[in-house]
């Protein structure tokens, strides 16, 4: 197959490390998942991410023909849905009628947030 930056492919995990996962994308291409492009959060172990033997899809971000190495990228394929989120999020807003700004419209809100939140998280 050839491969070119862009392209979101199929690939299984053959090893982690705790800088990243090498990925193996066919006998003769193989790519790293630097810890940077794991998630946008935080990532603090890159085994509760993925594991060795997983099948996973990544995005390529640079790919060398010469040494058929690639960079990947899982937080690359999540961040069109973080970006839909915020269209809506801004969208809902202009929507709203006029809101007081201050503490006590952030202590009305913070429960609904922290929800969201967790939806998000267990997603």
């Amino acid at each position: 197959m050839k491969y070119r930056t862009g392209m979101i492919v199929e690939g299984r995990v053959t090893g982690i490390q705790p800088y990243g996962a090498f990925v193996s994308l066919d006998h003769n291409a193989s790519g790293l998942i630097h810890i940077s492009e794991i998630s946008d959060g935080f990532v603090r172990d890159i085994g509760s991410f993925v594991h060795p033997g997983d099948t996973i899809k990544v995005k390529i971000i640079d790919f060398d023909p010469h040494t058929r190495q690639a960079k990947l990228s899982l937080k690359a394929l999540h961040r069109t849905h973080a970006r839909n989120r915020r269209k809506q999020y801004a969208h809902s807003r202009a929507t709203l009628p006029s809101m007081k700004i201050g503490f006590s419209s952030i202590a009305a809100s913070l429960d609904g947030w922290i929800q969201e939140a967790e939806r998000e998280i267990l997603k």
